[in-house]
């Protein structure tokens, strides 16, 4: 029974001892994000990133996303039914982090169809039909473009301009910029600077919340 008492007790004290390591490595990392962002502001918002909602809103959230990524797929609906609910308040930036194979030639033809001023219809189309063409975890570009051929796109211009220097340079910078701020996993989230520190939706939605409250209203 001793026996037993002293190897529980040694059982415990690892278990905790894990949990406290792995508590400080996160905290780490966070807090190497920040000091990150402030010394390369840049390296979270680029003047290429896309964005959607108002210029001057209270928070600005920037989402490093993958096209090929369930997560981000599900949190797309719950992000845009929370900018529903704060209309002119919150404005999303997209960075790309293509994490899965083959994603980042996917977001290479995101950001040709954005030539074409059909950027959000084709993610939203891309996120939507994400198990047609992104499968066993890995990006087809070919299936991809079947799902982006139903939209109002000239196909042969987005081919070509998936390829062209301004595009991959994009593409490029975002990967770099993703690196830079230690993205190893998608979606990953920032509010006004600060990065999301636990995953999921209540947490990002009591960030944002705190953001809404704690923002000034923006100048006239």
């Amino acid at each position: 029974m001793k026996h037993k008492l002293i190897f529980l007790s040694a059982a415990l004290g690892l278990l905790a001892l894990f949990i406290v390591a792995a508590l400080y490595v996160k905290q780490n990392r966070q807090a190497e994000q920040v000091a990150q962002i402030a010394s390369q502001p840049q390296a979270l918002q680029r003047m290429h990133s896309p964005i959607y909602g108002a210029q001057n809103a209270k928070v600005t959230l920037v989402e490093f996303l993958d096209p090929a990524c369930e997560a981000c797929a599900a949190f797309y609906p719950f992000v845009k039914e929370m900018m529903a609910k704060h209309p002119e308040q919150i404005r999303l930036v997209v960075r790309y982090a293509p994490l899965h194979p083959g994603a980042e030639q996917v977001v290479a033809a995101l950001e040709a169809a954005r030539k074409q001023g059909q950027y959000w219809p084709a993610l939203e189309k891309l996120l939507a039909t994400q198990a047609q063409w992104a499968i066993n975890h890995q990006a087809d570009l070919q299936l991809a473009l079947q799902q982006l051929a139903t939209l109002n796109l000239d196909m042969a211009q987005l081919q070509q301009d998936l390829q062209s220097p301004g595009v991959q340079a994009i593409v490029a910078q975002d990967i770099a910029d993703a690196r830079t701020l230690g993205i190893n996993k998608t979606p990953s989230y920032f509010v006004n600077g600060q990065p999301l520190q636990e995953f999921g939706y209540q947490q990002l939605a009591d960030l944002i919340q705190r953001a809404l409250q704690a923002s000034p209203s923006p100048a006239p």
